[in-house]
């Protein structure tokens, strides 16, 4: 499994209203993402940027990119210390900061929320973020941090 892996897509622009890009309000941000044998993705620029708020956008895509990279990691990281998960949910955030025409993330904070099956399992539940941080392809290709700030919770004992 070690090696390289290609990944490949279509991006295709549907926003051309009928003049093309005579000038910036004159064609909607409107894209398409496909990848062969998933479903088409609906893309667009995020609102501030006279995107369509209904679809997708890169930074939203750069942001669940991280959460669930960290998760399948997480979840892999769990099974090698012993631990049951039995509930994940990330609640995940990225600051964007503009500068004129450009611009970078200066962080993502990632919120995981998880449920292990006993009380025993919640230090090394903790411990898996750290394990599962050092091998996310994603967290490990961006310039800037991602953190994580888990909340670890018990499932009720079965009766």
């Amino acid at each position: 499994m070690r090696g390289e892996h290609e990944y490949h897509l279509t991006t295709t622009w549907t926003g051309n209203r009928g003049a093309g890009t005579t000038g910036y309000r004159d064609y909607d941000r409107a894209a398409t993402v496909e990848v062969a044998g998933k479903p088409a993705l609906l893309a667009s620029a995020d609102k501030p940027f006279r995107g369509d708020p209904s679809r997708w956008n890169p930074e939203d895509l750069l942001v669940a990119a991280l959460s669930q990279c960290h998760m399948l990691a997480y979840l892999h990281a769990c099974v090698e210390a012993g631990v049951v998960v039995v509930a994940y949910r990330d609640e995940a955030r990225g600051v964007l900061t503009q500068r004129g025409n450009g611009g970078s993330f200066r962080e993502v904070v990632l919120g995981p929320h998880v449920t292990v099956a006993e009380e025993a399992m919640v230090d090394a539940a903790r411990i898996a973020h750290d394990r599962a941080h050092e091998w996310c392809f994603i967290a490990n290709s961006v310039n800037f941090p991602v953190r994580h700030e888990p909340t670890l919770d018990v499932a009720p004992a079965r009766g």
